[in-house]
């Protein structure tokens, strides 16, 4: 057999097993908001510890994830942390329309270092948010694209403290981020999921903001175009089970 022969049927050998089914299911492979790092992170070991099934991760802002996935991403399962980005990837046919499902609820809170001296704020229109922030930032997420931020812009709209907080404002590129700068301390206040702040021991809770003053942030599923086989239903199934249901609970989410 000459080469020439070997390298043809190594080609098509290649071809066929990155083509293979069975190859291709040893893995699920998981787009989620930032916010569910630690939840999904345990949700994984334990299925895998159940199944043996691995799981890929993959964290970040929602609008990051859901453009990744309409540009033809591999992901297998797309979990976001508002109804916007789960639309577009809907209507960029990018999801199985009929797998969608509103998953996990969550709240807002507004979050300062350990050290800061007040333990509660009165958030409300005439609050001084300036003082409060000494000579730093408020952190959220960007309120053009990250679903923490585009909740908390309508929040301080309707309580009044938009046009006062947006110039103040350290737009970070997703939810874990604004934490971090507030647990460094280089901006000292933050606002942030409920479930962000349950999980840091470097912040505490100075403000519950108003569910009333933003629309109901709601964490939606569904499984991405065409990844709909065997491997990946058990795994969304398994998403929904009351297993998975107690951890999330642990982490602070509300479960629909």
């Amino acid at each position: 057999m000459n080469k020439r022969l070997l390298t043809c049927l190594f080609s098509v050998s290649c071809v066929l097993g990155v083509s293979n089914p069975a190859w291709a299911a040893d893995k699920v492979t998981i787009f989620a908001a930032a916010s569910l790092t630690n939840a999904m992170n345990e949700v994984a070991a334990v299925y895998k510890e159940k199944t043996g099934m691995k799981s890929t991760l993959s964290f970040a802002s929602s609008s990051t994830l859901a453009r990744q996935i309409a540009q033809g991403a591999p992901a297998d399962i797309y979990l976001s942390a508002n109804e916007k980005w789960m639309d577009y990837v809907e209507k960029q046919q990018a999801i199985e329309p009929q797998s969608r499902k509103s998953l996990l609820k969550n709240s807002l809170v507004l979050v300062a270092p350990d050290a800061y001296p007040a333990d509660k704020i009165e958030v409300n229109a005439s609050w001084d948010i300036a003082k409060a922030l000494d000579g730093t930032r408020l952190a959220t997420g960007d309120p053009k694209h990250v679903p923490a931020g585009i909740y908390a812009k309508e929040s301080l709209e309707n309580i009044g403290l938009w046009q006062k907080a947006s110039p103040l404002l350290a737009r970070a590129n997703n939810v874990r981020s604004a934490l971090l700068l507030v647990e460094k301390q280089e901006a000292m206040l933050g606002i942030v999921y409920k479930t962000d702040a349950l999980i840091s021991d470097k912040v505490k809770v100075v403000a519950e903001l108003p569910n009333n003053s933003h629309a109901a942030i709601t964490y939606p599923i569904a499984i991405v175009k065409d990844k709909s086989d065997e491997q990946v239903e058990a795994y969304y199934e398994f998403l929904q089970s009351d297993q998975a249901r107690e951890i999330f609970e642990k982490y602070g989410f509300g479960v629909n």
